[in-house]
């Protein structure tokens, strides 16, 4: 499968700090937005999340600030399911521009299924759960992400 791209966007100006360089909020906001298609992807959109009232949650996030992201760069998020269970979500995004080989950003999330109501953990759904092993099937073939499993920490 070609890499999954989940988001695409120019970077506005007001995304940018003092440096001319992408703002470390945005980098999140971007990877929330690529979150977002993601879980159109598996069954989770607006219009399910109204009527199941099930959503995801972000119980962690870890980014990797790898190369500089400068005004009216044109990115894209490719996403990648590292693995999931009943109720988690395991996922890797990656940000990229043309003309570069290498990954910009880098965001691992871990991501919870939980029944608005409570808010509660709550299982995925047979139909999410099917998209869900589709995905990793299909990614199967993909390289290991590369910044997963990082810990901050000083020597």
């Amino acid at each position: 499968m070609p890499a999954l791209i989940t988001y695409r966007t120019p970077v506005q100006e007001d995304w940018v700090d003092y440096n001319g360089h992408l703002r470390d909020a945005y980098y999140l906001l971007i990877f929330s937005y690529a979150t977002d298609a993601l879980m159109e992807r598996i069954g989770l959109d607006a219009d399910s999340r109204g009527q199941s009232g099930n959503s995801l949650f972000t119980l962690e996030a870890h980014i990797n600030y790898l190369h500089e992201v400068k005004l009216g760069s044109e990115v894209w998020v490719q996403t990648q399911v590292i693995g999931f269970d009943r109720k988690r979500l395991h996922v890797y995004h990656s940000l990229h521009r043309a003309g570069s080989d290498h990954a910009l950003a880098a965001s691992e999330q871990m991501l919870l299924h939980v029944d608005l109501n409570g808010p509660k953990s709550a299982p995925f759904s047979e139909h999410s759960a099917a998209l869900l092993q589709g995905l990793v099937d299909e990614q199967a073939d993909l390289p290991p992400a590369e910044h997963v499993g990082r810990v901050i920490a000083l020597p």
